[in-house]
């Protein structure tokens, strides 16, 4: 019988799954943070948003790949960098390109909510 159960590594939030002993994992999750922070927090963002910030920042990868291997010299394709650079900005155009701030509470209602904590 076919398994057709999407694989635990692309279900939504799988960068928190993956092993944070590789230098990529920790650095995948900085960009993840940062990425979201500049779109208002993570907690804002829909679904699709979230997804859209992980493609994105797995393409960037792949062209900092290949723009390494362009610069060593090695097999270097333009015209699939054109197509993920293309891509890349298609997500980031789509998500927004300028930072949101995060909304606040008031300070009288932050001071409420500290004491109600406390």
């Amino acid at each position: 019988m076919k398994n057709d159960a999407i694989p635990h590594q692309c279900r939504p939030g799988w960068l928190d799954s993956l092993d944070g002993r590789y230098s990529i994992a920790r650095e995948m999750r900085e960009r993840f943070a940062e990425v979201c922070a500049d779109l208002g927090g993570a907690d804002r963002l829909s679904y699709a948003q979230r997804s859209l910030v992980e493609r994105a920042l797995w393409l960037e990868y792949w062209l900092s790949m290949q723009e390494q291997a362009l610069a060593k010299g090695t097999d270097f394709d333009v015209s699939r960098w054109i197509q993920a650079a293309n891509s890349l900005q298609g997500i980031y155009t789509r998500l927004g390109l300028e930072r949101r701030a995060r909304e606040a509470p008031n300070l009288s209602d932050y001071l409420r909510q500290r004491e109600a904590q406390a």
